[in-house]
């Protein structure tokens, strides 16, 4: 067999894994990451062997370099500032205090647990304060936490990667030359950290003036626009390494995260299209270094590196999370999710290895320590941390409620989109192939089946609903899902579609909330008609404001007025409505809020956003 045939047979062996591990995935909803990993083990040397590290020869190293960068740059692509705004202290905790609590912990471990040098532990420390996307962005897609959550963690895997390598490299450095002082490690992190974010801000800004102000194509615009972001994200990362050493995963994280946040033409193809790339990409990263594991090196530590796993994961994570998200904005299920949901990834992998390759000629017990604590670390939390985030989130109570909706046509994925757009966890149901096929296209979750039958409903996620809305065009269908759901699983609110305007009595008569589509069109019209500035308030509403009701649970509120209330709330934003034992208002100032008491928000979306988080209360969709 030739190079070259052995060369695709090994590629089209590790696409193969990683698409079904993506499957098997999706389908037992665990981090993909989990099987990729075993799926490495199992055929690499340590399991058929069918792959090594000789296989690849002397390229891996690269494509593991370009597969990192392309994976930093699509999550960074996908950290939008107006969700980092919902933890903005926390994450810069998160990034620095907690960076450096790690690094400074898990040096003192390491030291203490397996006897090596300082220089070494803290080696082992800088790669070992990564989480990074390539485990954060798989978990996520699969465990649906808030907004501010998902905001936390992605932020604290972007950085962190970016800080890890460069710090790793500075220690390296440090310890090949045998210098004595700490400044010039300060020094190299920060020289190379100033020349990543100054390529990866100048290829941003670049590729913006080519997409914004250059006809790129009349035909083939969109498929440009994509192969030019590809482009600059690997030219970035070739760039800003070929000035400084790892300075290019700072520079595919800057220029990511700012052309993420530049409103840029075609963004949703782009996103799309980077999305499939990386998929690919994680797989072939993931499988290729996990060929790379060692058993004998991992058993070598002996009860050492079991202690160093143990306090990494139950004593210093917990710790640095805890301190850095005190305060009011998460709640403490939230903070221990954030906690034992820390995975390591593939830069303390990827970097280890190189650094293990160039120290095993000279000090083969250094090389052995840094891969077995790198590895062994990175094994047990993607087994028990990203393996079980699921059963973790689900256990700590920290997934939103579900919105399930039965018919995914027009109707039901307008409201599905609406919804999602304000946080919720949304899934559709239709029996319609076809509709299905568009809502998951058009990036929703959804199930084939009727809606009308217990099970269709159970597996869809039913018992964790707060609410289920009934908008197929079949007013039997919808009649049925919504008693299903009143009787089977007592849903806190259940609204049907109601078709032909004669059936409306006969649902109200069952006690399902009606909404009648012919009214709902000749309300509208009336409006535009009657109110057209009432009309076109509404819609700007709904593309740069937001309505929201909150429920007073806590004390925060109870007692006291809409006078003193008022004052505090952001800029733009007004409580509209009150409701009160079924019964709605629109309060006066010397109103006075009771515990129970349901308050209309109304305003700018992010304003009503901080509105709530200041209310500290239970939204209500």
């Amino acid at each position: 067999m030739s190079a070259g045939t052995g060369l695709l047979s090994l590629v089209v062996i590790i696409l193969g894994l990683g698409v079904a591990s993506q499957v098997l995935a999706a389908r037992l909803e665990i981090p993909s990451v989990l099987f990729l990993i075993l799926a490495g083990i199992v055929v690499g040397p340590e399991g058929l062997g069918l792959i090594t590290a000789d296989a690849f020869g002397s390229s891996l190293p690269a494509i593991v370099g370009l597969s990192v960068a392309i994976i930093v740059f699509e999550g960074a692509f996908h950290l939008k500032l107006e969700k980092l705004r919902q933890t903005p202290r926390e994450a810069f905790r998160l990034v620095t205090l907690g960076a450096i609590i790690g690094l400074i912990g898990t040096a003192v471990v390491v030291h203490l647990a397996l006897g090596v040098s300082w220089e070494l532990s803290f080696l082992v420390g800088s790669l070992l304060i990564a989480t990074g996307p390539t485990v954060i962005t798989p978990i996520l897609s699969i465990v649906p936490v808030r907004d501010r959550v998902a905001a936390a963690l992605e932020t604290e895997g972007i950085v962190n990667d970016v800080t890890a390598a460069i710090l790793a490299v500075a220690m390296f450095e440090f310890i090949i030359a045998g210098e004595t002082q700490v400044i010039h490690v300060l020094q190299s992190f920060v020289s190379r950290l100033g020349v990543g974010i100054f390529v990866g801000g100048l290829v941003a800004g670049i590729l913006w003036y080519l997409l914004e102000h250059v006809d790129i194509s009349a035909s083939n615009a969109v498929q440009n626009a994509r192969l030019l972001v590809l482009i600059g994200a690997i030219g970035s990362y070739g760039v800003a390494n070929a000035i400084s050493q790892e300075a290019g995963i700072a520079a595919v994280a800057t220029a990511g995260l700012l052309l993420g946040n530049a409103n840029l033409p075609y963004e949703s193809e782009i996103e799309t299209f980077k999305g499939d790339i990386t998929l690919i990409v994680l797989s072939f990263v993931f499988i290729s270094l996990a060929t790379l594991l060692s058993i004998d090196e991992l058993v070598s530590l002996g009860v050492g590196g079991i202690i160093v796993v143990i306090a990494v994961v139950c004593l210093i994570r917990p710790a640095l999370v805890l301190l850095c998200t005190h305060g009011e904005r998460f709640t403490r299920q939230e903070q221990l999710f954030i906690s034992f949901v820390g995975p390591r990834g593939i830069i303390p992998a990827s970097v280890a290895t190189l650094f293990a390759l160039e120290l095993r000629p000279t000090n083969p017990t250094a090389a052995t320590v840094l891969v077995g604590t790198v590895f062994l670390v990175i094994l047990v939390t993607v087994v028990f941390e990203a393996g079980f985030a699921r059963h973790i989130a689900q256990a700590l109570n920290v997934i939103p409620m579900r919105t399930i909706i039965v018919g995914a046509g027009r109707v039901g994925r307008g409201l599905a989109k609406r919804l999602e757009n304000r946080g919720e966890n949304v899934v559709l149901i239709d029996e319609d192939q076809a509709q299905i096929e568009k809502a998951r296209t058009a990036g929703f979750t959804a199930h084939h089946g009727t809606g009308t039958d217990t099970d269709d409903l159970l597996s869809a996620g039913a018992k964790n609903a707060s609410i289920i809305a009934a908008a197929t065009g079949d007013d039997d269908a919808n009649l049925l899902v919504a008693q299903l759901a009143n009787s089977k699983f007592d849903t806190e609110t259940v609204i049907a579609r109601v078709n032909t305007p004669g059936n409306v009595e006969a649902f109200e008569e069952l006690g399902v909330q009606a909404i009648s589509a012919n009214d709902s069109i000749v309300q509208a019209m009336d409006n535009a008609v009657e109110r057209p500035a009432l009309a076109d308030w509404m819609s700007e509403i709904e593309r740069n404001g937001d309505i929201q009701e909150i429920e007073v649970t806590a004390e925060t509120l109870a007692g006291k007025t809409v006078r003193d209330i008022g004052p505090n709330l952001p800029d733009g934003v007004l409580i509209a409505l009150v409701s009160r034992n079924g019964e709605s208002e629109i309060p006066t100032p010397d109103f006075t809020i009771q515990q129970g008491d349901h308050l209309t928000f109304i305003g700018r979306k992010q304003g009503v956003d901080e509105a709530i988080e200041q209310c500290h209360s239970k939204v209500k969709a």
